[in-house]
């Protein structure tokens, strides 16, 4: 694990490397397009590049990759989920789901999370590490190989918390972005963070349009600091300002992620207060049925409960869905499958 890991880097800091090493530029781009594109599993399998090459590299460098320790495959839809160990043991989860407009992946920025929301099962055991660019790419790249199939779409939305990942995170989109590699744009691109408003504003910044996605869960600052620990950093006003300034900075439709939880936040009142909060934003809500954990013990709101909220929503002008569930029969929620996994629970 000392080894630097070159799936981690990006094209000018491989071109370095090979400069150190003696080489021509061009090596470094014929590397990267192997490593990125072809999607290879080791640094012999580089076969472009001449073998006493090769050798140096693997003797200084490695490539990160992940073993598949388990796939469940959904028997109610096309959802797969997928348990990974990383070079140190580590283990982590990302999910495959098919939609008629594409396949899409979801996947963990972190080893665990220290964000504590109540109802989520990722940071039950705190965070462990972050995870390195090659490491968040090579979920994606493991998934295409395993099911042969071409990813249209990235959400960052595992275990973890992406904007406390913040420099990996970068290099994670630049990478997948960049037409030597998988050349994804940046409006397939999802971010997932529970307010990081600091972030917010330094990923407005940056100039990348990908899609950014807020956890609410309540529109009442006290009320989410119940569920939500990072509320106490971080007030609903300081959210909806680095949202307001990434939407005027990027041109980006902001979607609102809300868990409706039976008896807490699924009240009329907890809908009209988001009419209030969200009123003239570039913005969408996606109301999400809670995913049950042991240990949190609210159940998920009714569907009549659910309907009605998302009815006050779209009578008062805010755009807002139901997300379908998928892949409930896999533990599809972030965090699940890796917990039962290191419980025991896995044979």
């Amino acid at each position: 694990m000392d080894n630097i890991d070159l799936k981690s880097l990006e094209i000018e800091e491989l071109e370095e490397i090979f400069f150190n090493l003696g080489e021509k530029k061009y090596r470094a781009r014929q590397a990267f397009k192997w490593i990125h594109q072809k999607m290879v599993s080791s640094i012999d399998d580089i076969t472009e590049l001449p073998q006493g090459l090769r050798d140096k590299l693997n003797s200084r460098y490695r490539l990160s990759m992940l073993k598949i320790a388990e796939r469940l495959d959904s028997k109610q839809d096309d959802t797969s989920k997928y348990l990974f160990i990383l070079d140190d043991g580590n283990i982590i989860e990302s999910v495959m789901m098919k939609y008629k407009h594409g396949i899409s992946v979801c996947l963990s920025t972190q080893v665990g999370c220290r964000m504590g929301c109540e109802f989520c099962a990722s940071t039950k055991s705190g965070l462990v590490r972050h995870l390195l660019p090659g490491e968040i790419l090579e979920q994606f790249y493991q998934i295409q190989r395993d099911q042969n199939i071409s990813i249209s779409n990235v959400v960052l939305m595992g275990s973890g918390e992406p904007l406390d990942n913040y420099d990996n995170v970068m290099k994670f989109f630049r990478i997948i972005h960049d037409k030597d590699g998988q050349n994804l744009g940046y409006r397939h691109i999802t971010i997932s963070t529970c307010g990081l408003a600091t972030r917010i504003y330094d990923l407005a910044d940056e100039g990348v349009p990908i899609n950014l996605s807020i956890s609410l869960h309540s529109p009442f600052d006290e009320e989410r600091k119940k569920i939500m620990p990072i509320a106490k950093k971080y007030s609903i006003h300081e959210i909806m300002e680095a949202c307001s300034y990434y939407i005027a900075k990027t041109n980006r439709r902001v979607t609102f992620e809300y868990t409706l939880i039976n008896g807490i936040n699924d009240e009329p009142k907890d809908a009209l207060e988001i009419v209030k909060l969200l009123k003239d934003m570039l913005c969408h809500v996606n109301l999400i049925p809670l995913n049950s954990i042991k240990e949190f013990s609210h159940t998920k709101s009714n569907e009549s409960s659910v309907q009605k909220f998302k009815d006050i929503l779209l009578k008062n002008r805010i755009n807002a869905t139901i997300r379908r569930e998928m892949g409930a029969d896999v533990n599809a929620a972030c965090g699940q499958l890796r917990r039962d996994y290191i419980d025991g629970g896995s044979s």
